[in-house]
């Protein structure tokens, strides 16, 4: 994983206890492995002698200091948190009698408003993918389930088969820490979908292979997020789309439309598969024109 001696030991029976017992994606494991690496390395040039006993309070925060200037406020309380989980594991293992990062507070997120697209750049954005098309068909019902559902892109790309329940209408999504959520599917959704499961999906199988995955690439293999990236990327600019198109910004305009319509926040959360309301919240404030004008328009001292 991440090394073979000394602190690297640690780590890497930390990701696999992450992998084992809390059953983390890949995903997740390759960025706390990201993390560490980076902080063993500062240890390692400010004259870290292998005693894991002597990595301090005064030592992380010096660690963060550099970080200030070289990562987004995002990233660096990533890190900390990596460092935290990661001492925390230590500490739990009987290896260190305190964590020396409790007392460290994250970076406060500079406040930023997500990208969210119209309902007229969503349906230029359907319209783009050529449907006469194998790859066309699969493109088209991708844009509509991101659009339809808010998935994220690493739970669409670990979609099977099996997971579309068409007789409910609905599909059975394992989010973070494989924890699975049902999520409905509007009707514009499960049409692109099945003429994509009969017409174009068969089709993109190579002869004699199969695949439990929903969604395939030209070779028969599972689509990567990389390639969810790339074809969003090529459609929003046929659709002459000016803002980034990207599956997160799907998923923060199947949010925002939907409080623009009148969903409650707590809705929103279950379907997006948010832990925490707080989550959440930060799509209220995208909302805020609308509730606006709602207010202006049925309070009597508006």
């Amino acid at each position: 994983m991440c090394g073979t001696s000394g602190l690297y030991s640690l780590v890497d029976s930390f990701l696999q206890y992450l992998a084992i017992e809390r059953g983390y994606s890949n995903h997740t494991i390759q960025s706390y492995c990201t993390d560490l690496k980076d902080f063993i390395a500062f240890l390692e040039s400010s004259g870290y002698n292998e005693d894991v006993n002597n990595i301090n309070e005064r030592t992380i925060s010096k660690y963060m200091e550099l970080t200030a200037s070289r990562f987004s406020v995002k990233t660096q309380a990533r890190r900390l948190s990596s460092i935290k989980s990661f001492f925390s594991f230590l500490m739990r293992e009987g290896m260190i009698r305190i964590n020396p990062a409790t007392k460290i507070r994250p970076p406060k997120p500079r406040e930023s408003l997500p990208s969210c697209l119209s309902v007229d750049e969503v349906n230029r954005l359907i319209s783009a993918p050529d449907i006469t098309t194998p790859l066309g068909l699969r493109d088209r019902s991708i844009i509509e389930l991101l659009y339809s559902t808010g998935v994220r892109v690493s739970e669409l790309t670990g979609l099977t088969v099996a997971q579309y329940h068409r007789q409910s209408e609905y599909l059975l999504v394992r989010g973070k820490g494989s924890k699975e959520r049902i999520v409905p599917l509007g009707e514009y959704a499960i049409e692109a979908l099945d003429t994509y499961l009969t017409k174009g999906r068969p089709k993109l199988l190579k002869k004699g292979k199969t695949s439990s995955f929903l969604f395939i690439n030209n070779k028969g293999n599972p689509l990567t997020r990389l390639g969810v990236w790339k074809l969003l990327k090529k459609y929003a600019i046929q659709a002459r789309i000016q803002k980034e198109v990207t599956p997160h910004v799907l998923r923060h305009t199947f949010a925002t439309h939907l409080l623009e319509n009148g969903a409650d926040l707590r809705s929103v959360q279950a379907l997006l598969g948010h832990a925490s309301i707080s989550s959440t919240q930060i799509y209220t404030h995208v909302a805020l024109k609308h509730l606006k004008e709602v207010h202006e328009l049925h309070h009597p001292r508006a």
